[in-house]
């Protein structure tokens, strides 16, 4: 039997979000969120591709605001990794570091015990439904960034050392599953991937 597939994979589609509208009404049902983080943690996935539990792990000694980066550690394939922040991104983290809890070094960490990993299901869960957004887990943003990330001009190894694949294999599978449903997408209001998320 396969590996069991955690609970923001289980109602995930196989496939990136249909375009422009679908994107802002999750976003925008995210920043309407109870959870004060849950906008900043599904930015921060849409725009770089990483993974849930990359993210839900950070540390703020990772992150490097005057670079610009996060170094990503402990990683699926076990190799370190870096992302690079839109603006979008840094003036999320800058708001969350004004407001941190110096108990805790997480980035995302619980409001009921800061020393642990906030849990983003139900959050993300309302913020779909608010959205009228069925059949898609937070593993999806990864397949949308892939998608928005091709759209605009970058190659199959540009996109794998992106989103960490140590196989070309598995880029190739999120580029098969954008290709089939190019044509659900939007045009993006800009040329560069830095202004897909506004």
């Amino acid at each position: 039997s396969g590996a069991q597939r955690g609970p923001l994979q289980r109602i995930e589609r196989a496939y990136p979000m249909a375009g422009d509208d679908e994107r802002e009404r999750l976003l925008q049902a995210c920043r309407e969120s109870r959870n004060s983080r849950l906008y900043a943690l599904v930015i921060l996935a849409l725009s770089t591709g990483a993974r849930h539990g990359e993210l839900i792990s950070l540390r703020w000694k990772q992150v490097d605001l005057n670079r610009r980066t996060i170094e990503l550690e402990d990683t699926k394939n076990g190799e370190c990794r870096t992302l690079h922040l839109i603006q979008t991104v840094i003036d999320e983290l800058e708001q969350l570091g004004r407001i941190r809890d110096l108990r805790t070094t997480l980035v995302y960490q619980s409001e009921q015990d800061p020393t642990k990993p906030m849990s983003s299901r139900t959050a993300f869960e309302n913020a779909m439904a608010k959205a009228g957004i069925t059949d898609f887990g937070f593993h999806g943003l990864r397949h949308s960034a892939a998608s928005y990330m091709a759209m605009h001009g970058a190659t199959q190894k540009d996109i794998a050392s992106v989103l960490g694949h140590k196989s070309l294999q598995t880029t190739e599978r999120y580029m098969h599953l954008a290709d089939e449903h190019m044509g659900c997408f939007c045009q993006l209001p800009s040329t560069s991937r830095r202004n897909v998320l506004r």
